[in-house]
């Protein structure tokens, strides 16, 4: 008789695991948060160059600084920042002084909609971490910041 063993699979590692569930995580978390923001009419990306720009008042940001800025990158800023100046949500102008510089900059539009946004997104990370002890969140902010302030391998 032939026994069919399966193939064994190589072990997976720890830091594949922590790799797989910070993923997953983070999918789980940012999914709440665009169910929030599509109730609104914008996307998480929009949402996002939203509240850099708001950061940025009143000297605004080149499309670059924006780009650097953002927490999950846009390969199509230009598009995004296109499609939310045809909504009134920003404003873009090109710089007297150096004429290759555009800057971007939120509209009052922009401003009230993400005003609107402020205390339901506040509410929504608070439910979401409501099961977490304010010392667990600052550990787990703590290593998550040791995380992304790595050398690159």
């Amino acid at each position: 008789m032939h026994s069919h063993a399966r193939p064994s699979r190589p072990p997976i590692s720890l830091e594949n695991r922590v790799f797989i569930a910070l993923l997953q995580s983070a999918d789980a978390l940012a999914q709440e948060a665009e169910q929030l923001v599509k109730a609104a009419g914008l996307t998480g990306a929009q949402y996002n160059v939203l509240r850099i720009l708001r950061g940025a008042e009143p000297k605004g940001l080149p499309c670059r600084g924006i780009g650097d800025r953002m927490i999950s990158h846009d390969p199509d800023m230009t598009r995004l920042l296109d499609r939310m100046e045809k909504r009134g949500l920003i404003i873009r102008a090109r710089q007297t002084d150096d004429r290759r510089v555009v800057k971007t900059r939120i509209t009052p539009q922009g401003l009230s909609l993400l005003k609107t946004l402020d205390q339901p997104v506040r509410d929504l990370h608070k439910r979401q971490f409501l099961h977490m002890s304010a010392a667990r969140l600052k550990i787990l902010s703590d290593l998550l910041e040791e995380v992304r302030n790595r050398k690159p391998a």
